[in-house]
């Protein structure tokens, strides 16, 4: 099957990062969220988005129309019509991802995959919950989507070989770099990345650093081009502490235990880049 349309459940960060890479590609989108206003911020986003490359001379005024004029918008599922994939790309919440795919699985034809974009929650159980698990899939993208050359695709038990093969080129068409992972919480690099930013979060919390310092000190010790805490703040301190909590819960491991200055600093609703205010003032 080749995937020559694509729908997007959400046109957040994440949902209009995809979206772009798609309509860049040459690849139809309808992105859909719950709100006029909510599509309109997500392209909003896109325009802005290309303009940056604009200005960089990686891209055209006319490419920036023609990326722009693949993307549709919507506040109605129906609209996703016609697409071969549809991607929910929903905040990383079990309840309100089950809730989303079965709106999806109920309005789609039985030939067209579904992938999620999530980074921690099972993909065999998700599919579980749709009528056809050997269709779906995971497609994990990572921030900020049209940047990052990574795709983690997650077979779950249920996955069949043709809609990863779909799903693989898909990936490659959009000039990514894709991985194929087996099921498991966190999967690969979110396995490795978040429980690392949350032990940054320890040693923050015991005073053994600065911020600066401890970011200074993984860039030049590590090689890596952003410091953890940074990177927890680019990433949404939410989303990492989702993530640990999902890890404690599915492995039943103390190792796994969100640190607590993590917890009140999203207690506290500093999310990081997303809201002004992290680790670090933005």
């Amino acid at each position: 099957m080749e995937i020559t349309k694509v729908g997007i459940i959400g046109a957040g960060t994440m949902g209009n990062g995809i979206a772009q890479a798609c309509a860049v590609a040459g690849v139809g989108v309808v992105m859909v969220d719950i709100s006029d206003a909510a599509v309109l911020k997500g392209v909003a986003t896109v325009a802005s988005s290309l303009d940056r490359l604009i200005k960089k001379e990686k891209m055209t005024g006319v490419d920036k129309d023609a990326a722009l004029a693949r993307i549709q918008t919507s506040t109605d599922y129906a609209a996703l019509q016609g697409a071969q994939l549809i991607i929910e790309a929903a905040t990383e919440n079990y309840e309100l991802k089950l809730k989303i795919l079965k709106q999806v699985d109920a309005i789609a034809g039985p030939e067209v995959l579904i992938a999620s974009n999530t980074s921690s929650i099972s993909i065999t159980k998700l599919a579980a919950a749709t009528s056809r698990p050997g269709h779906f899939i995971g497609m994990h993208f990572f921030n900020p989507v049209p940047m990052m050359a990574l795709v983690e695709l997650i077979r779950g038990v249920q996955t069949n070989d043709a809609t990863h093969d779909a799903v693989r080129a898909l990936a490659l068409r959009l000039g990514k770099s894709p991985i194929t992972v087996k099921n498991a919480p966190g999967f690969v690099v979110n396995r490795i990345l978040v429980p690392m930013i949350n032990e940054a979060f320890f040693v923050l919390a015991e005073g053994l650093a600065t911020p600066e310092d401890i970011d200074a000190g993984m860039k030049l010790g590590c090689n890596q081009p952003i410091g953890p805490l940074a990177l927890a703040d680019l990433v949404g301190l939410d989303v990492c502490l989702a993530v640990m909590e999902v890890y404690l819960q599915e492995f039943g491991d103390s190792k796994y235990r969100p640190c607590p200055l993590l917890k009140e600093l999203v207690a506290a609703g500093h999310l990081g880049r997303k809201t002004g205010r992290g680790v670090y003032t933005y």
